[in-house]
Parts: structure tokens; C-alpha cells; sequence
């Protein structure tokens, strides 16, 4: 097993062995939208969207980059003794504009000497050769990471939450990225309607597979106000328990390879907004559970790589 403080590889721990101190992350808006919410693929997003929850820096959209960075530079370092900053493009689609105005926005980035990583959240079919040009060109002054949302890898769980793309086309984004000097991290939702323990460990164990530094892994959640709150209301959606969420984590986690990083295990969400599952509202008993089972278990990231999934 590996010797790092816990039984999977934090995103701190990575930052920390990086940079060689905390790395504090700064989340953007930059006025994106999303193809699967501007009629393009579709309407409303997919059907948990609701993005106000994951973008709490909406307020500031108003705001340019540059002031969105000084404003959180300041902000933390008056709570935090903190020298290094990540910049997180988090809301929507931040690669689905034309290249002028990602330039425009990205630059911006570039003008802050506290600044030592970019990261960019966009969705798999928002992706092309000239945009990841872009992208690259940045990765001679700051660390850069392309964050791409697919959630599961089977595509009849894709359509069912309206996601707008396909495992095929998070394949062909992978395949561009992959010998380039970014980061890829992606994104998976454990939990999702229809989906068996098994299909779970499926989107696993193709990870494991590919070329991708990092994921992000967190419960699905049911928000107010979006169309996954009415099929749970009318009884067509069952969430995971506590118990269930902390084991299928720890499965997860065992079929990742060691040296990817883990860089979220749960997601926050306001009380206001959260119809279910209310045991997301307290991160750090979530977390030390996951802890504790891995222990328990004397288990760790990548303890069954390969192991598949016969004993499940």
C-alpha cells in the first residue's frame, strides 16, 4: 500500500506534494451555458442539474475573471495564511464558446503570480483539437486540468438522465486529450437511477483503463426545482442509504488505481435546496465513514484493480 495519510489519494495530498504547500482552490464563472440547456442537445440540462448548487460563485457573474480572482484571492487570505491559488472554470460548459472568447477568459487567469493551476470543467462533447490547442497553451505557466463530466459509462443510464452525450463521445474526448500536457479528471455520480451495484463498478473499473489523472466521485442528490425531484416525488427514483453509498465508495475506490487522485467523494448542497438524501448535509461524518470502512476492511485505493466483479 502506498504511504500516503489516507487510504486513497486526496486532491490535497497531491497538491501539497506539487506545490509543496496548500493549494486553495477559486471557482469562476464565465457566463457559459450548456448545449444540453440551450436547445442544442436539449432543454434544462440533465435532469439533476441544477447549478446554482454546484456554482456557489454565481453571484460574481456579474464580474469580470480577474476580479472574480482578486476578490477570492482576498477573501481567503483573510481567513487562511495561504500563497497559492487553483482556478476552478466550474459552471456549465467552459469550453463551449467560440475561441476568442475562451481565450479571453482563460488569459485572464494569467495576470495572478499566486496562481499555479487552471482547472476547467466542460462536458465531453464540447470538446476539439483547436480548443485543446488552447487549453495547452497554458500549461507552460500554470498546472492545467480539464475536468470532463460522464457520470456513468453505460449509455442507457446517459439517455435516462437526459445527459445529452454518450460513452462513445467521452472516449473520442479522452483519446484527444490524452498526449497533452493536461490533466484529465472526471466526473462520476455513484447512485444513479437503474443502475445495479455492479453497473456502478463497471464505470470503475473502465476508468481504471484509462489514461486520466483524477475523479471526482459523488452521491446522486435530488435538488428543488428540477425534474429529478418530481420522479422522486411521484416514487420512480430510489436513492442509496448511508451504509449502501459508503461501501459502493470504498468498492469504487479499490478498483481505481493507486496514482489517480481522488479529488471528491460527496458533493455539497444548501439544506434549502437538498429534498434528499439528507445524510449529504453532513460532509465529514460521510467522509470519516468511507474512512473507517476502508480500515475496517484493511483496504485501500486499488487493493482490486482487476479483481472483477464475480464476489460482488
Amino acid at each position: 500500500m502506498s504511504t500516503i495519510q489516507k487510504r486513497y489519494f486526496t486532491f490535497n495530498q497531491y497538491l501539497k506534494r506539487r506545490f509543496g504547500e496548500k493549494v486553495w482552490k477559486i471557482p469562476v464563472h464565465g457566463n457559459f451555458t450548456c448545449p444540453n440547456r440551450n436547445g442544442t442537445k436539449g432543454w434544462g440540462g440533465c435532469i439533476y442539474c441544477r447549478n446554482d448548487v454546484f456554482s456557489p460563485q454565481l453571484d460574481l457573474r456579474t464580474l469580470s475573471i480577474a476580479e472574480q480572482i482578486r476578490q477570492g484571492i482576498v477573501r481567503i487570505q483573510r481567513k487562511q495564511k495561504v500563497a497559492k491559488f487553483l482556478v476552478y472554470f466550474q459552471s456549465y460548459s467552459n469550453t463551449y464558446a467560440p475561441l476568442s472568447q475562451l481565450e479571453h477568459d482563460y488569459d485572464q487567469v494569467m495576470q495572478f503570480e499566486e496562481v499555479v493551476g487552471l482547472a476547467i470543467g466542460t462536458r465531453p462533447d464540447c470538446i476539439s483539437p483547436k480548443k485543446l490547442d488552447l487549453i495547452e497553451s497554458y500549461a507552460g505557466q500554470v498546472e492545467v486540468w480539464l475536468e470532463y463530466g460522464l457520470q456513468s459509462c453505460h449509455n442507457r443510464t446517459l439517455d435516462w438522465i437526459h445527459r445529452g452525450h454518450t460513452y462513445e463521445d467521452f472516449l473520442k474526448a479522452i483519446e484527444m486529450t490524452r498526449q497533452r500536457h493536461i490533466n484529465i479528471c472526471v466526473h462520476v455520480i455513484i447512485g444513479l437511477p437503474g443502475e445495479t451495484k455492479a453497473d456502478m463498478l463497471a464505470t470503475a473499473e473502465v476508468l481504471a483503463d484509462l489514461p486520466i489523472q483524477a475523479v471526482k466521485i459523488h452521491p446522486l442528490q435530488v435538488y428543488s426545482g428540477t425534474a429529478l425531484e418530481k420522479l422522486y416525488q411521484e416514487g420512480k427514483v430510489q436513492l442509496l442509504n448511508f451504509e449502501d453509498y459508503v461501501s459502493i465508495a470504498c468498492d469504487f475506490l479499490e478498483r481505481l488505481p493507486e496514482n489517480v487522485v481522488i479529488q471528491r467523494l460527496t458533493a455539497d448542497a444548501p439544506a434549502e435546496v437538498l429534498i434528499a438524501p439528507a445524510w449529504c448535509l453532513n460532509k465529514m461524518k460521510l467522509l470519516n465513514a468511507i474512512d473507517s470502512e476502508l480500515e475496517r476492511r484493511d483496504s485501500f485505493q486499488g487493493k482490486r484493480i482487476g479483481a472483477g466483479l464475480m464476489d460482488e
